[in-house]
C-alpha cells in the first residue's frame, strides 16, 4: 500500500496555456471572458484570473495548442449570456450532462475552456462535442 503524508496540503491547480500572441490573448481574456491581469503581460508570460480560477498564458511555449481546461462555476446560463454579449467564441452552447451543465468556449489559440455548474435534473442529457467538433450522444 502506498504511503500518503497527510501533512502535505494541495492548493488549486493553475493550468498553463500556450498562446501565439500574448497581447492578443490578454485582450480576449479580459474583454470577452472577464478575466483580470494578475501579473506579467509585458514579456512572454502572464497570469489571469476570475474569482478563484487562475490561468497562466505563455507565448509560444509550455504546452500544446488546443489544450482543454474544466472550470467549475455557479451559473452557466448567466455566464453564457455574458459571453455572448462580450463576443466570446462559444464552441458548444450550455448542455446538460450527468456531471455538469456545461458549455465549451474557445480562445484565440484553440484552447477550450469548459465552464460547468450543477447538472439540470429536469433536462435530458445532451450531445457531447468532442475535440474534432463531432457531436455524439452518451
Amino acid at each position: 500500500m502506498a504511503s500518503i503524508n497527510t501533512n502535505i496540503h494541495f492548493h488549486g491547480a493553475t493550468p498553463i496555456l500556450r498562446v501565439q500572441k500574448l497581447a492578443n490573448s490578454l485582450h480576449y481574456y479580459k474583454k470577452s471572458l472577464g478575466f483580470k491581469l494578475d501579473w506579467g503581460g509585458k514579456e512572454l508570460i502572464a497570469a489571469v484570473s476570475r474569482g478563484s480560477c487562475s490561468l497562466i498564458l505563455v507565448e509560444g511555449d509550455q504546452g500544446n495548442p488546443g489544450s482543454w481546461v474544466w472550470i467549475g462555476i455557479n451559473d452557466v446560463v448567466k455566464l453564457h449570456s455574458e459571453f455572448i454579449t462580450n463576443g466570446a467564441k462559444i464552441r458548444h452552447a450550455p448542455t446538460n450532462y450527468w456531471w455538469a451543465y456545461e458549455m465549451q468556449v474557445e480562445d484565440l489559440d484553440g484552447n477550450v475552456l469548459r465552464f460547468g455548474s450543477e447538472p439540470q435534473k429536469d433536462m435530458p442529457i445532451g450531445q457531447w462535442l468532442d475535440m474534432n467538433g463531432v457531436e455524439w450522444q452518451f
